[in-house]
């Protein structure tokens, strides 16, 4: 292994070449004995909080894109206080199946928009379809802040689903696709710190207007929704384009412009600058292995056709995307199945035992777990790319798994007699947010990071769009299906989702790669997954990437940092 640090052009950076011990071999013909692409990997800076401080205009970028889960947050933060709102009650008093409609039917609007923009998403850009989303989520919260009928607040709530939907969908695409390898996570993670936020700030800012006389009370914060997009769609003309993208459509120039841009250099410096390079390299590479494999012109999209759309969704059960489609999909899965949802639902009557109630309830368990995540997402944003995504999942997994474990055994032993037993009960609102900041620290930033870092970029949007999707289908299943289990059982309501939380542990440990400090096309190489590119592709991968020149640059770079030829 040949590994080197240096100072240049006022960065830092890194290279490994595992296996190419004799650099000079790199350049030789490639034959069937020695197939392998290269395997290395590179840094533009520090990881953490100075590598986000390096990379600062990516993270002004990724901070924008993150606005859409802001967006998706505050909904869930805002609706549970406007539906108990006096003025709202009195105006429509909604039935339990009416009130469970409302969740219901933004989360079906989000489904159809987490697909649709996995379409969009490829036939234009990534910034005008986050525009769009945008535009039709301002459209969908105008309907709801001035709504004269329960009608026209059920068309706004599916309208702006349809929105939400697709920024969760189009948001960590935009930020995979931006950020240099080694604060990939960080930056991604911004999402999950959004969608938080979001939270937080729609529960108390409904909380403080909830006394307001008349419809004010409500109609303010479903329309203090609309400034978070109205934001997001004037920084849209700002964002530069997907370098990714543009290079899967032909437009290299463009690409390298836009990549110059994100990593702080002029045109001339990039054109100049070896990692800069090695990633533009790194994307022709992945983006030629799609044009021949799938016999594909490197040219926009001319022509939509369903057919040829129908085809890229069937792409994602082939040999070659299988795992990586299971994996974005179960890790929505596992995340909603998490048990968050079945908390807040419990949480209040929970709390309601140990003697409080009315507004102090909502504000010890609605806020306190929103503020609880908020905190516990702040070092994942930090360390994730020092840490890893694997041991953050796996040791998250265990302490949920442990906390729902705890709270079934008390339930068990004191739920008919709480008022005995207040320190049980106080232990028990203590693993409600034991759990809840594992969850931050685990499954709730994770789980947007994940399915954005493992599909090749053929399939990446839609890709993700049906990691997406996941979410949405089984958010809407928790909703649907935690009342009734816990009418039945509370007990065995916390039995279910702590054996969720172990199945997660196991098919994390046993399943889910590792994809920190690697750049998208690394990670896309042979041997990650199981149903990953055949041999013959893997000879076709390292012939292109000595055709488009990517190994003599490595060659040449390691050759000039190697110590005999150290300039420092």
């Amino acid at each position: 292994m040949v590994q080197r640090n240096a100072r240049e052009q006022g960065f830092y950076y890194e290279l490994n070449a595992p296996g190419f011990e004799n650099i000079t071999t790199m350049g030789q013909e490639l034959s069937p004995e020695q197939p392998d692409g290269l395997s290395y990997t590179y840094t533009y800076g520090p990881k953490g909080l100075a590598g986000l401080a390096h990379n600062r205009y990516a993270l002004l970028c990724a901070v924008f894109a993150s606005i859409g889960g802001l967006s998706f947050g505050y909904d869930q933060g805002v609706i549970a206080n406007v539906l108990v709102m006096k003025d709202f009650i009195t105006r429509w008093p909604i039935t339990p199946i009416e009130e469970g409609f409302m969740t219901a039917i933004l989360e079906l609007g989000a489904l159809i928009g987490a697909l649709c923009a996995g379409i969009f998403a490829d036939s234009y850009s990534r910034r005008f379809s986050i525009f769009i989303s945008c535009i039709i989520f301002c459209i969908g919260s105008t309907f709801q802040c001035g709504a004269q009928s329960l009608l026209q607040l059920f068309i706004g709530r599916a309208i702006g689903g349809v929105g939400v939907g697709a920024l969760s969908t189009l948001s960590p695409l935009y930020m995979a696709e931006i950020s240099p390898p080694e604060v990939r996570g960080s930056l991604m993670a911004l999402e999950q710190l959004a969608i938080v936020s979001g939270v937080v700030l729609g529960f108390w800012l409904g909380y403080f207007t909830r006394h307001i006389p008349g419809s004010v009370s409500w109609r303010i914060p479903l329309g203090i929704q609309i400034i978070p997009a109205v934001i997001l769609i004037l920084g849209c003309a700002f964002l530069p384009a997907s370098p990714r993208l543009l290079v899967l459509q032909g437009k290299y120039d463009e690409a390298i412009t836009s990549l110059a841009r994100l990593r702080l250099r002029t045109i001339d410096e990039a054109r100049n600058d070896p990692l800069i390079q090695i990633e533009f390299l790194e994307m022709r590479v992945e983006s030629t292995m799609i044009h021949r494999t799938f016999g594909t012109a490197e040219s926009p999209k001319s022509k939509f056709s369903f057919a040829d759309e129908w085809n890229s969704w069937k792409r994602l059960l082939e040999r070659n995307n299988r795992d990586r489609t299971m994996v974005g999909v179960l890790m929505a899965f596992f995340q909603q199945w998490s048990g968050i949802n079945a908390l807040l639902y419990y949480g209040p009557i929970l709390v309601k035992n140990i003697g409080l109630s009315g507004g102090k309830v909502t504000l010890l368990v609605s806020g306190g777990i929103g503020i609880v995540q908020f905190f516990a997402v702040l070092p994942v944003i930090a360390y994730i790319d020092r840490w890893g995504r694997r041991p953050l999942l796996r040791g998250g997994s265990i302490v949920m798994t442990l906390s729902h474990f705890s709270i079934f055994l008390l339930i068990t032993l004191f739920a008919s007699n709480w008022a005995s037993h207040p320190t049980a009960a106080w232990i028990s609102v203590g693993f409600v947010y034991l759990f809840t900041a594992a969850y931050g620290m685990s499954f709730g930033p994770v789980a947007w990071v994940l399915p954005s870092e493992v599909f090749s970029l053929s399939m990446r949007s839609k890709g993700v769009a049906l990691s997406t999707a996941s979410v949405w289908v089984n958010n809407f299943l928790i909703g649907l299906i935690t009342p009734v289990i816990l009418e039945w059982s509370a007990a065995g309501t916390f039995l279910l989702f702590t054996t969720s939380s172990f199945l997660a542990y196991v098919w994390v440990t046993y399943t889910v790669p590792e994809t920190a400090n690697m750049s998208l096309e690394e990670i896309d190489q042979d041997g990650m997954f199981r149903s990953s590119v055949g041999r013959e592709e893997v000879i076709m991968k390292a012939q292109i990437e000595e055709d488009l020149g990517l190994r003599e640059l490595i060659s040449l770079q390691l050759a000039t940092e190697s110590p005999g030829n150290s300039q420092h």
